[in-house]
């Protein structure tokens, strides 16, 4: 089973940016697809952006497109996501996930489609 600790979350001005990283153990984050979700206060979490195990092909969110750039490490075991250009309702809980199947070519954005969560990272972006 495969452990995810997400970090780089905080507090950041309108405009601003931040990288969030998810670090994995315990199993092979090399051959499985990312994703990242994330949940605001009284609402259900969102997908945000999926990469697929090679880092060769991503989708994105609308409301992110063009602002956020999913990547890998699969040497370091860590993925990202870079936040540029931050609005206040990009405030919530960033979650990374990955799927359970390996070596996969499609770019699924459903929750119930990522078997192992980490515990999330709290963005807020003040404007």
């Amino acid at each position: 089973q495969v452990q995810l600790v997400e970090s780089g979350g905080g507090l950041v001005q309108a405009g601003g940016s931040l990288r969030l990283s998810c670090v994995a153990s315990g199993g092979t984050f090399s051959i499985r697809t990312m994703g990242w979700f994330r949940q605001a206060p009284g609402k259900e979490r969102e997908f945000v952006a999926v990469i697929n195990w090679s880092g060769t092909s991503t989708t994105y969110a609308n409301s992110v497109k063009g602002r956020f750039t999913i990547s890998r490490d699969n040497a370091k075991n860590t993925g990202y996501l870079q936040m540029n250009s931050l609005k206040p309702e990009d405030t919530a809980v960033y979650y990374c996930a990955i799927r359970r199947a390996a070596l996969e070519s499609r770019l699924p954005t459903g929750i119930g489609d990522f078997g192992s969560w980490g515990q999330g990272t709290q963005v807020t972006v003040s404007s």
